[in-house]
């Protein structure tokens, strides 16, 4: 007996609806990767497909279908990294719902990094958030697909601001204990005076076509080296004073730590076509405020290549 199709029925309202689908599938996704460990990604799905005004809805069940086929392929090494997972899914999506010309996937993922701190060599775990998305257009027979990879990073920043008004006080009360000013200059270079801190979240997203291709971990080294200092789960004594010490050294505003996330990606993705979309954005919890500081730029490569070329 065949079972009536209600989804291919007139709707009574004929107007096309631009997303439809599904939303938080979640999923456990296993990347194979050659001569080392697969990366495991515990992963949440949104994918969407566009509907004309001619169908009362879109067949949903086809959706986790596709998901788990592209899930099987990147378990046996035939997916590069997770950005190439949504590739996968828009591009069969457009080929399971033949009445769509525009598809749609969104995931955020989290994974556990394996990390040593930095002075006592302790093994700590780290959880990064991921972030992938892509979008695949009928275009005569050959989709034409962006993708996007990016990462959500967590480190320390220390105010600049605040700093230079401690090492004046330092410098004056220095000076009244009968101090030379050679050594306290000297003492101030290589002593970091105090501030507060924030702990930050850095966010980059690089937008490509489908067949380019970024390294995720060099992702998160952009991020992690654009704030004042890495900030690790378990620390001994000696680990923490050098994470102290090298934020205070290396203070930076958020608008600075969006500024070295551009010059970063520069140095790091040259290789990327000028199209390229970027997403720089930084948000530092406030430590004596009660709220956040916040930075962003969205920018093409070459858009901030002309930029930062001129700044030379």
């Amino acid at each position: 007996m065949d079972l009536p199709d209600t989804q291919s029925t007139l709707p009574e309202v004929r107007i096309n609806l631009t997303r439809v689908g599904v939303k938080n599938v979640k999923k456990l996704i296993e990347v194979a990767r050659p001569g080392k460990r697969p990366v495991i990604f515990i992963s949440n799905f949104d994918v969407f497909v566009d509907l004309p005004s001619s169908l009362k809805g879109a067949n949903m069940s086809r959706n986790f279908e596709v998901i788990d086929e592209v899930l099987q392929k990147a378990v046996e090494g035939e997916v590069k990294g997770i950005e190439d997972v949504c590739n996968s899914v828009a591009r069969k999506l457009l080929d399971h719902h033949e009445y769509a010309d525009r598809t749609e996937v969104l995931m955020t993922s989290t994974f556990m990094v394996r990390r040593e701190t930095p002075v006592s060599k302790t093994e700590c775990d780290e959880v990064v958030k991921v972030v992938a998305s892509a979008v695949a257009k009928r275009n005569n027979g050959k989709p034409i697909i962006r993708k996007s990879i990016g990462a959500e990073v967590t480190g320390i920043t220390a105010c600049p601001c605040a700093q230079n008004i401690m090492k004046e006080i330092a410098q004056n009360k220095l000076a009244e204990l009968g101090i030379e000013q050679e050594k306290i200059v000297e003492f101030l270079d290589a002593v970091p005076m105090a501030t507060h801190n924030q702990r930050g979240q850095g966010f980059l997203s690089i937008e490509i076509d489908d067949d380019q291709w970024v390294d995720l971990e060099k992702i998160i080294s952009v991020l992690k080296n654009s704030m004042s200092a890495k900030i690790y789960e378990l620390l001994k004594r000696g680990d923490e004073s050098h994470v102290v010490f090298s934020a205070h050294k290396n203070a930076r505003f958020v608008e600075d730590c969006v500024r070295e996330m551009a010059k970063s990606v520069l140095t790091e993705f040259d290789f990327l076509p000028g199209d390229s979309l970027i997403t720089i954005r930084q948000t530092n919890e406030e430590s004596i405020h009660q709220h956040d500081a916040y930075a962003e730029r969205k920018a093409t490569i070459a858009e901030l290549r002309a930029e930062i070329n001129e700044s030379f």
